[in-house]
């Protein structure tokens, strides 16, 4: 490296070594995680106890000036200190070792060198790069800091100061900057340098996920279940088409499954789990693959086909062999099958839904009832009151509902169903859930919300969903009414015949939104 030697300085120059420099500037940009520039964050340099607050761009300056008085022949309490030609020429009277250490304008240390007595020294062997530098001389207590600039072609020694006091001061050990806003998490910083750019970004506070006796907030945090991270060891007896065929023994019994995995599962990642229980005459298979009909449009009652990022894993258990659903075996049958697949497979289990038409309805409003703890919500097709099992309370043998616990619950139900009577599941089924759906009081027990009467579609076409006012928003209800028979691909095209205008139905859509505001 290479140096002009400074010219001589003039009386006028000297006194620009005189009075006011810049002992460190730190400046800089706050944003939020989207690049948005963030007005009035507190800024605190936490040892030097200096702050400042961000601008309508996002910037700060925190900046300190301390006195340089002059030293003729920058004379000072080290000695005589200058560098020409890229040597740095050192003088003192003690015998006391000369630390040389040289930092770059990051505060980085680039260079150091001990040195006795007094003497030359060229820097040209340890500094490589072209840029400006900061030399820090120490003899014993005593430091002198001189800034210099090169380029390959000229240096420049910018004035000699007292002792302790220096035109880059060092951060005190532990030095940190820090950043408040409200609404953002606080952020620190841990400096080396006082001289330094920074460009933070702070996060928006998540606040803490609140709890609650029974259930969980709206949008929870998922919950992994044991097959997360693992390999299922479940055997299939049989491959189909969109899926695979499983059994597992419940109550000496081997009972059906099968099973729709996206087609980007990932077993670290908690997928949602949805449960398509079949009609009388149908069976779980229908709901796998199947020439596309009224009651089969799409698998799953057309909800694998709006899982467009695949995060459900589809299930489907089979009834009887005549098709129906038993009570207390088939509910054993569904928790244990519910059990297997958080063992093998990687599911949130804060998000498992239940879905069916007609028996298929009646046996998912008869699991809503007794497996709150397991189901987030349910949607039934043209239910009603009939066929519900629920084990009774030992307290209360008499009692019809076991359990006084509520669940998030919607309905699709056809004005003019001759086999489900729409009136029984509007004045029977609907507010036997509304009972224990009711907004939480003080203590936090679920409320009454029967008396709340839905909207309902009194025409010959259209539909009207009806969300509840008074239920406990962890816990909606949605009842939606249309004026069609016993069919759950409801449609507004004004025909009330069976099948009429099904491959445009609306519920698929409203159930996968019912389910995901979970």
């Amino acid at each position: 490296m290479k140096f002009k030697s400074p010219k001589l300085f003039t009386a006028a120059s000297l006194l620009a070594f005189c009075g006011i420099a810049s002992a460190y500037t730190i400046t800089g940009t706050v944003s939020d995680d989207q690049g948005k520039a963030l007005k009035d964050v507190d800024v605190s340099l936490l040892k030097e106890g200096k702050t400042a607050k961000t601008d309508d761009k996002g910037k700060f300056t925190i900046h300190e000036d301390e006195n340089i008085g002059i030293h003729p022949a920058y004379k000072n309490s080290v000695g005589y200190i200058s560098i020409n030609n890229g040597i740095l020429s050192y003088s003192q009277s003690s015998t006391s070792p000369v630390q040389v250490k040289i930092y770059n304008s990051l505060g980085n240390q680039v260079f150091k060198k001990t040195l006795h007595g007094s003497g030359t020294y060229d820097l040209s062997k340890g500094l490589e790069a072209r840029g400006t530098y900061f030399a820090q001389v120490s003899v014993g207590n005593a430091k002198q800091n001189i800034k210099f600039t090169t380029d390959g072609n000229y240096s420049q020694t910018l004035g000699a100061q007292a002792s302790n006091s220096a035109l880059m001061k060092d951060a005190a050990e532990g030095e940190a900057i820090r950043f408040v806003l409200d609404g953002y998490d606080t952020l620190s910083i841990a400096l080396n340098t006082l001289d330094t750019t920074l460009d933070v970004k702070l996060a928006k506070t998540i606040p803490p996920e609140p709890t609650f006796s029974f259930g969980y907030a709206l949008k929870n945090d998922p919950r992994k279940s044991k097959g997360c991270g693992t390999t299922s060891t479940l055997k299939s007896s049989k491959k189909v088409e969109n899926g695979e065929q499983f059994q597992i023994n419940v109550g000496g019994k081997n009972r059906t499954f099968f099973i729709t995995l996206p087609k980007n599962y990932d077993n670290t990642k908690a997928h949602k789990l949805l449960i398509a229980n079949h009609c009388m005459g149908s069976k779980a298979e229908d709901f796998v693959h199947h020439s596309p009909d009224y009651d089969h449009p799409t698998p799953y009652y057309g909800q694998q086909k709006l899982d467009t990022e695949g995060n459900y894993i589809f299930i489907a258990p089979q009834g009887n062999d005549n098709g129906t659903w038993n009570g207390k075996e088939d509910h054993q049958f569904v928790d244990e099958m519910i059990t297997t697949m958080f063992d093998n497979y990687c599911i949130d289990t804060t998000r498992v839904f239940a879905t069916g038409f007609s028996f298929g309805a009646m046996f998912t409003n008869s699991l809503a009832q007794d497996m709150q703890e397991r189901l987030r919500a349910v949607a039934v097709y043209a239910t009603a009151d009939y066929n519900i099992w629920l084990p009774a309370a030992s307290a209360n043998p008499g009692r019809y509902d076991a359990k006084d616990l509520p669940i998030a619950w919607m309905a699709v139900h056809g004005k003019n169903d001759g086999m489900c009577n729409y009136d029984r599941a509007k004045n029977s089924a609907l507010p036997r859930i509304l009972k224990r759906n009711g907004k939480a009081d003080a203590n936090g027990k679920f409320t009454d919300a029967s008396a709340e009467k839905p909207k309902e579609n009194n025409g010959n076409t259209g539909h009207v969903c009806y969300d509840f006012t008074t239920v406990d928003e962890r816990f909606p209800v949605k009842w939606c009414s249309w004026p069609g028979g016993h069919q759950w691909t409801a449609h507004d095209n004004g025909s009330m015949s069976v099948g009429a205008g099904w491959q445009e139905t609306w519920v698929p859509e409203e159930v996968h939104k019912f389910f995901e505001q979970f």
